[in-house]
């Protein structure tokens, strides 16, 4: 038991550090979107703060693995650098003793990611897109203004005559959108109508005996049409792209709707690989904490190398392996080239053949020597030599 206190000592701080890396650099990536929300849409403080909670789950389903490995690496290329390794091999303790410590950190770590990947990723990306329709909202209703012409939304310009904030109600409406590519709509109507739809996240606007004078964008063709009600819809899309769509998202559900979204779904539908998908890497994730961990014990026990650098290189190399490998499989369960059933796996099979590959080499005491980026294969030495 003291010995297992001494490796879990050597691999908790790497652990919370390269987490707490991990995190920022994640958190740093989102904030130029983040910041595009506090300029130009005037969000507060404090929603800033829920964004970055929301967030917090996704990254921590991405880093696990990196930082479970870079842990466990870092922790045995330091007792193989000052020879502990070698001293407690002299001892009788082989390298399979020293198993049972990562083996239970590995565990907790696959197990923190599976609690994560179940639900705390499927809050988090559900309450992330709930707050940007809050924005939105609140958005809407500072923004229109009496007689001023205004922009509550990208390339959709409102002019009102007037605005009853209470029932949101406008009158004399003039509204100009250019979201579409191709076409200029702009709309005159005698009344309009804000209505808010939070469960389809779209912002609708009403209007009523109005005219819809459609004008192609190259200016070879105009349409007139005069309505008695029209439906204008603003989506999360329009808010913010590529962060949210009218419908949830499979990475939004839970364990239990995406099990009911697959058993409802024909298997010739297309978006069933993408559920399919999704709901297997809940556990596919998970498994691949558990085998990062176990890598990382032969891998530095075996490599030469100096200094903490040597560890984080190789563990971010073999991560970026995994990570490359994920992305790739993702991909081909979208296209529908492979079962997700199969697919959703792979990585996970690379991951176990390395870590049977790694500790076959560790029983034979066959070393890893670090050249800048390359491993290099050294001879063994006999006693005989």
């Amino acid at each position: 038991m003291t010995l297992y206190r001494y490796i879990l000592k050597e691999m908790l701080p790497t652990f919370l550090a390269s987490l707490l890396v991990f995190v920022f650099i994640m958190v740093a990536a989102r904030m130029l979107s983040i910041t595009e929300l506090i300029v130009t849409r005037g969000v507060h403080f404090s929603q800033v703060a829920g964004m970055v909670l929301f967030l917090l789950p996704d990254i921590l389903t991405f880093a696990l693995p990196a930082v479970t490995l870079m842990s466990v690496v870092v922790a045995f290329l330091r007792l193989s650098v000052d020879s502990e390794i070698i001293a407690l091999k002299s001892s009788g303790i082989s390298l399979y003793q020293m198993l049972p410590p990562v083996a239970a950190f590995a565990s907790a770590a696959a197990l923190a990611a599976l609690a994560i990947t179940l639900f705390a990723a499927p809050w988090g990306n559900r309450s992330f897109k709930n707050l940007l329709f809050k924005i939105a909202e609140s958005k809407a209703d500072l923004a229109i203004k009496e007689r001023v012409f205004c922009e509550p939304f990208d390339r959709v310009v409102l002019y009102v005559n007037s605005f009853s904030r209470g029932d949101r109600v406008m009158k004399d409406v003039f509204v100009v959108d250019r979201r579409d590519q191709n076409m200029t709509n702009t709309i005159v109507a005698s009344e309009g109508r804000l209505i808010m739809r939070p469960e389809e996240r779209i912002i609708s606007l009403y209007l009523t005996k109005g005219t819809i004078f459609m004008v192609e964008k190259d200016l070879t063709s105009a349409r007139t049409i005069q309505f008695n009600t029209y439906g204008l819809n603003i989506g999360l899309k329009d808010i913010m792209a590529d962060l949210a769509s009218r419908e949830k998202a499979p990475h939004e559900l839970s364990l239990r709707e995406l099990l009911a979204q697959v058993r409802a779904m024909p298997e010739e539908e297309p978006r069933r690989d993408r559920f399919m998908r999704e709901l297997l890497e809940k556990f596919s994730i998970p498994l691949a904490v558990l085998f990062m961990g176990i890598i990382g014990v032969p891998l530095g026990a075996q490599i030469q190398g100096r200094g903490r650098s040597s560890g984080i290189g190789i563990s971010l190399a073999v991560f970026s392996t995994y990570y490359l490998c994920l992305t790739a499989i993702r991909s081909i369960c979208t296209g529908g080239t492979l079962s997700p059933v199969f697919a959703v796996w792979i990585p996970d099979l690379f991951l176990l053949v390395s870590c049977i590959y790694l500790w076959r080499r560790a029983s034979e005491e066959r070393t890893l020597h670090v050249l800048p980026g390359v491993f290099r294969r050294r001879r063994k030495v006999h006693p005989k030599d």
